[in-house]
């Protein structure tokens, strides 16, 4: 039997998962926009046991709203793992589509209906800072160029052709977080995006950016610490030369 066009298949229902670690102050805000621009949408909060009481917020708005729901973690393990424990919450509730999300505002849930539109298409759809049309908002020039260093490294390491491979605003068809062995993965902080779709187009899923404004937050800390960008470089890195020499070997195509 023949496979259906991907855009037969559909997107729906969909799942934002946000993770959390003290963000008491943006929760709110963020999943009222989100569903104000998505009303059909549902949303898992992950909190990794804010000491600041997030988890107790989130729990309030859940109480109020049936698309919102909440799953507590009892510690801080990274932002992966989060993710991950979402995926998996997500599969097994049967969403067709699973979108990562930041809940500090600095993706905009306003963008989402182009992130999704995009999957009529693709696999994977990330939104992009670094394609034509997409913007950064409110960065200081040294995490403006922090990053750009990151999207260049890791294209040129890797060999892929995702510019905003960093990027964590994007939405996946469940068929990639199937077949993908989320149990492999072992990057913790925001190297995590990399190592994803970087394996989601290893394994020959199409991926589409999509311009978005990424605004930084008004309200809390950044998570980036230098731990972090250091597993970056050397998981990158890694990655890299197991790759240049399974193509040597010829293990795998070169791009």
């Amino acid at each position: 039997m023949a496979q259906a066009p991907r855009g037969a298949q559909g997107i729906d229902p969909v799942l934002v998962v946000v993770p959390t670690y003290n963000e008491r102050d943006n929760i709110g805000p963020i999943l009222e926009r989100l569903l104000k621009a998505l009303p059909d949408v549902n949303a898992l909060v992950v909190d990794d046991g804010s000491p600041d009481g997030t988890g107790d917020v989130a729990d309030e708005l859940a109480k109020a709203d049936e698309r919102i729901q909440v799953m507590h973690r009892t510690e801080k393990a990274g932002l992966g793992a989060a993710y991950v424990a979402g995926f998996r919450w997500g599969l097994a509730r049967d969403y067709a589509t699973i979108v990562e999300m930041d809940a500090d505002g600095s993706h905009a849930p306003e963008d989402l209906p182009r992130v999704l539109a995009a999957l009529e298409d693709a696999d994977l759809s990330i939104g992009s800072r670094y394609v034509p049309g997409g913007s950064t908002v409110n960065w200081p020039f040294q995490r403006k160029a922090l990053s750009w260093v990151a999207n260049f490294y890791a294209r040129v390491a890797l060999g892929t052709k995702i510019n905003d491979i960093t990027a964590g605003f994007r939405a996946y068809r469940r068929t990639v977080l199937e077949k993908l062995p989320l149990d492999e993965i072992a990057s913790r902080g925001y190297c995590f995006q990399i190592d994803l779709a970087f394996r989601t187009a290893l394994a020959g899923f199409d991926v589409v950016e999509v311009p978005i404004t990424f605004t930084e937050r008004e309200v809390g800390q950044s998570k980036m610490s230098g731990s972090v960008v250091r597993e970056a470089i050397v998981l990158v890195g890694m990655w890299g030369v197991k790759r240049r020499w399974q193509q040597l070997r010829g293990l795998v195509k070169k791009d």
